[in-house]
């Protein structure tokens, strides 16, 4: 985790327990789980084919064990995306919403960089910074949202216990404006 930082000022801090801190109240876990080296060959390329997308998830196996022990999933997929995706501006804009999902949403960051945004009990909103190694999960009913940041460049593990409940449902809420580098 880089950073994090409220939508009513421009600060930003790096204080990961007064991060845990805010995030508890809503039972967002972060976690840090070293990008392995054997996956060092499929991150330097901004795009994978089918074949390179299957060695780096093999590549990070390990996690994916841990994570079926710990938590019960049952399937991962890759997202990729760089600034050259044809389809980056709509999937974006698609997260880019305040939503929830009926399921958790659960993210290892293994390349890149995206910010989540949180609207806490009280309503104030937050943005996390993520970035290589990082590990998020957000429970289901959890008000969210996931965009890009300038680099528009993520390599991200999505894990599941079922797919189904991964479609966004978009909430009323307005987001706030953030600065953006």
């Amino acid at each position: 985790m880089k950073s994090w930082q409220w939508g009513d000022t421009t600060a930003a801090s790096t204080d990961a327990d007064l991060l845990a801190d805010h995030l508890e109240p809503l039972g967002v876990r972060l976690r840090c789980y070293p990008v392995a080296s054997a996956a060092a060959p499929m991150l330097a390329p901004a795009q994978l084919d089918a074949s390179g997308q299957e060695q780096l998830l093999g590549a990070l196996d390990s996690v994916f064990q841990e994570l079926q022990r710990e938590r019960g999933y049952q399937e991962r997929d890759l997202v990729v995306l760089y600034p050259e995706h044809p389809l980056l501006a709509e999937l974006d804009a698609k997260f880019c919403r305040v939503h929830i999902h009926e399921d958790e949403e659960v993210r290892y960051i293994v390349d890149g960089e995206g910010v989540f945004g949180f609207v806490l009990p009280d309503a104030r909103q937050i943005e996390v910074t993520v970035d290589a190694g990082d590990y998020i999960d957000i429970p289901a009913g959890v008000e969210h949202w996931f965009r890009l940041n300038a680099q528009q460049r993520i390599k991200a593990v999505r894990y599941f216990s079922a797919r189904g409940g991964w479609l966004p449902v978009y909430q009323e809420r307005a987001m706030q404006e953030f600065p953006r580098p």
